[in-house]
């Protein structure tokens, strides 16, 4: 081979190599994040409600901690729900796992003595085993996951119902408030945190301060904490791990992910404990707080995850999506709950914006991938 040929044939390959590391522009890679259009969405959600709230205390510290408070308890079941879309499976049993977590908690508790920690503990287990069996059912019968956890939303609703009747004769059981003082393992889904510095930004005059000269906002609800917790773990998780790989393989093409040695089956079981484990979180927070429970918590917010997962970015068809685009789809929902309330709009029209927000970030989703392909 002559040097001329030598030549053309180096040059080829030399501009391959140039292609592969050349710089993408921060703009394509924008385009490439699931949580773009989330992150347009919220900051045009926030700019309206600021112009059209002016006067109203939403944006006082009380007033945005109420809408973070919101935006967390979602938050918190949207996450997992978000592993497990990316993941290429839907949950439909989350709303049904927590109104039947509160009970598991509250009825051992405050019927038969129980430890709350105990009673907690009851809760995560029977939690992990709805996940594992949700898991194992779609593995191995093939259903797809949207019939399998359908099935399973009327049946823990079922079980919450018939269990408290059986044992309490009512559907409500309230009385736990009087066994959280001193459980250790009660304290993490109950309370505030900071409330130290807030007092002491009340005391040096950066926190407006009640009649009694206490701080308007007295600390940081425990719900926001964990909402922010799983959303960096679920995060890094996806994005630092093999396992994160693991779940966008698994989404992506199941039987591609299999042939190159994915254990497709374990990851998908392992998310549905996931989902119904932040139910759990979810339902402990809840009976904390209002020191009760009851069997039709958690009514609809499988379809309000899945619609905070889908504006946040998600794929409904798997293998693409981001923990923080289901939080950012979660803020959106908290601001615009209580925006409508600060604002005076009749409530009864959130689940209208609810649906139309929903379509209008498939389509925008849909328009911003296809931008990215383009540009790639």
């Amino acid at each position: 081979m002559n040097s001329t040929e030598t030549k053309q044939s180096v040059a080829p390959a030399a501009a391959d190599q140039d292609e592969r590391i050349q710089r993408v522009s921060f703009w394509k890679k924008a385009l490439n994040r699931p949580e773009l259009g989330a992150l347009a969405g919220a900051v045009l959600v926030l700019a309206f409600f600021i112009a059209a709230s002016s006067g109203t205390g939403m944006f006082t510290p009380a007033g945005i901690i109420n809408f973070l408070e919101v935006a967390a308890q979602l938050g918190i079941i949207a996450t997992a729900a978000a592993l497990l879309m990316i993941g290429g499976e839907f949950d439909l049993s989350i709303g049904s796992m927590i109104g039947l977590a509160g009970i598991l908690i509250a009825i051992p508790a405050v019927e038969y003595g129980w430890p709350l920690w105990a009673a907690i503990l009851l809760a995560f287990a029977c939690a992990g085993l709805v996940g594992w069996i949700n898991g194992n059912l779609v593995n191995k019968t093939g259903l797809p996951s949207f019939i399998v956890t359908l099935g399973f939303l009327f049946i823990l609703r079922g079980l919450a119902i018939g269990t408290s009747r059986l044992l309490t004769g009512r559907t409500q059981v309230g009385g736990v408030q009087d066994h959280i003082p001193g459980d250790w393992f009660a304290a993490l889904f109950s309370g505030e945190v900071a409330t130290g510095l807030f007092s002491w930004m009340a005391e040096n005059g950066w926190m407006a301060t009640n009649f009694a000269g206490n701080p308007t906002v007295t600390g940081i609800p425990v719900s926001i904490v964990w909402w922010l917790g799983l959303t960096a773990v679920a995060t890094w998780v996806l994005l630092c791990t093999p396992y994160g790989n693991w779940i966008f393989a698994s989404g992506g093409d199941a039987n591609a992910a299999r042939n190159s040695g994915v254990p497709v089956q374990r990851v998908k079981i392992s998310l549905f404990m996931f989902t119904a484990f932040s139910a759990t979180i979810f339902a402990c927070i809840q009976v904390m707080d209002t020191g009760s429970a009851d069997t039709i918590r958690g009514l609809l917010k499988e379809l309000e995850a899945i619609i905070a997962v889908v504006i946040g970015g998600a794929l409904l068809t798997g293998g693409y999506g981001s923990a923080i685009g289901a939080a950012l789809g979660a803020l959106i929902f908290g601001m615009v709950q209580m925006g409508i309330f600060y604002t005076g709009v009749n409530t009864d029209w959130f689940q209208v914006f609810l649906g139309v927000m929903l379509l209008v970030a498939v389509l925008f989703n849909n328009y911003m991938r296809k931008k990215a392909m383009e540009a790639k």
